[in-house]
């Protein structure tokens, strides 16, 4: 049965690359269940942890620029307590690290003592423990390395979006962590706590603790999206991103980035660029400044996979923030078909949709070139706002569907991108079925930057060419 699956899965991944050109599908899937209600605050699911002021909303991000370090970070809600991280290769945590602790108000919300802690100097592919807190109330967690920057390294990233609290949130964090992901690449909207009066700042310390038994072990690759933005001149609070800037930290120094809202990491075999939707980023601004210079820093030839996380998508189909991210495309779009970026995953619509390699960098106005038209150098661009929030799903697209989408669906999920070489890489977007995890789109993707071993010759494939695709599988 296994080896009949494989089967099915390689022909199935086969005719995503012969149809490259065929005309997209929206899914009639309906979904029935789960209604989009926040989980009570009373759950277990946000249980705080037992002992005087215990570490809670415990997460890791990559600290540097290659992987050989974590950001460690996590929260006392009574007193700052200690801001050290005792870690090493066994329970003896023989290593510490030093870090910082910082609070913030908003309104009539006191955030607890927020702290961040850098482990530097770490191992390739190396298993660490680590420890904070003191006394009783000190926990334990683990986290594993990358493998060195390579570029047929193999790696797994899952991609999450617009995740919230929910029973659906829940859902899609079940599944996730049945995939054997090891790294999170997150394209913005948290918590979702600005949909509660006055941003009430307990359902950020609620999410923090909802994740953590995924982000205290593995990194999550950290975007903003629109709720995190969190403006509210009525309530007095005038600057932007307030509670996310104290309880997020990102790598964005290790980049030369000028701000930790934009900032791009290298891991395992892959380049990651975080942009910011949500802050200026058009000609000449400090955004568009380091992505031009990014992108020259990008080595392929190490780093063959390109991807580019964003929260407002460039390509959507659906009536949901249809065309919100025209003007980011219009400002950045040149630059991915020029580098040649493979992926970018945005959030924002609360919908799954994959996208045909398409650009519309030839817009004339005059010419009347104005659509987007199959691009060989182009990424494909992939939608994933589906993790479950409270807002509910976008069920609404537009038709008839436009020729550069290929698949759409109005579900709940998550992706994963299993990278094999410096080639291949497989991708699937896995709907929550109503509490069960169902692959609904599978892909294998050819990388933009490396020449092809064996070239597909119209819509044939040679014997030992599916018998190598079955091989990555």
């Amino acid at each position: 049965m296994r080896g009949w699956g494989l089967l099915v899965l390689s022909l199935h991944v086969l005719s995503c690359l012969v149809s490259g050109v065929a005309s997209g599908r929206t899914s009639s899937y309906v979904r029935t269940e789960f209604p989009s209600t926040d989980i009570p605050l009373e759950s277990e699911w946000f249980a705080i942890p037992k002992g005087y002021n215990a570490p809670q909303q415990v997460h890791i991000t990559q600290g540097d620029y290659d992987g050989k370090a974590v950001i460690v970070s996590w929260v006392t809600p009574e007193e700052p307590g200690p801001s050290e991280v005792f870690y090493g290769k066994e329970k003896l945590y023989d290593q510490k690290a030093e870090g910082t602790t910082t609070n913030y108000t908003f309104y009539d919300y006191k955030s607890g003592y927020i702290h961040h802690c850098l482990v530097d100097g770490l191992e390739y592919n190396t298993k660490y423990y680590y420890k904070i807190g003191s006394g009783n109330s000190a926990r334990e967690f683990w986290f594993e390395t990358p493998p060195a920057i390579d570029p047929d390294a193999s790696y797994t990233f899952g991609i999450i979006g617009d995740l919230g609290q929910t029973f659906n949130s829940l859902s899609t964090l079940q599944h996730y962590e049945k995939t054997g992901g090891q790294t999170v690449l997150f394209v913005g909207d948290l918590s979702y706590a600005d949909r509660y009066e006055h941003n009430d700042g307990i359902r950020w310390d609620s999410w923090g603790r909802f994740v953590e038994h995924s982000t205290a072990y593995q990194p999550w690759i950290w975007n903003t999206g629109n709720h995190e933005i969190e403006y509210r001149p009525d309530l007095g609070e005038t600057s932007v991103f307030k509670p996310y800037l104290h309880r997020y930290m990102t790598p964005y120094l290790a980049s030369k980035s000028s701000s930790p809202m934009w900032y791009a990491v290298r891991r395992a075999s892959a380049h990651i660029i975080v942009l910011s939707s949500y802050s200026p980023f058009v000609k000449y601004t400090p955004q568009w400044l380091w992505l031009k210079n990014e992108f020259k820093r990008v080595d392929r030839e190490k780093t063959p996979w390109l991807i580019v996380l964003m929260h407002s998508p460039m390509y959507n189909s659906n009536e949901a923030h249809y065309m919100e991210g025209e003007s980011m495309r219009a400002a950045f779009e040149k630059w991915f078909v020029k580098y040649k970026v493979d992926l970018v995953f945005a959030g924002h619509v609360h919908a799954y949709e994959r996208s045909y390699r398409i650009s519309n960098v030839n817009y004339n106005i005059t010419s009347g070139n104005r659509y987007p038209v199959p691009d060989k150098s182009a990424p494909v661009y992939i939608t994933v706002g589906d993790g479950g929030n409270q807002e509910g799903l976008a069920s609404r697209f537009y038709n008839p569907q436009p020729d550069y989408s290929a698949f759409r669906e109005a579900s709940y999920g998550h992706s994963v991108l299993q990278l094999k070489n410096r080639t291949h890489a497989i991708y699937q977007w896995n709907r929550n079925d109503d509490g069960n995890p169902v692959p609904a789109d599978t892909v294998m993707f050819h990388n933009q930057y490396c020449t092809r071993r064996r070239r597909l010759k119209k819509n044939h494939l040679h014997l030992e060419d599916l018998e190598d695709l079955i091989s990555l599988l």
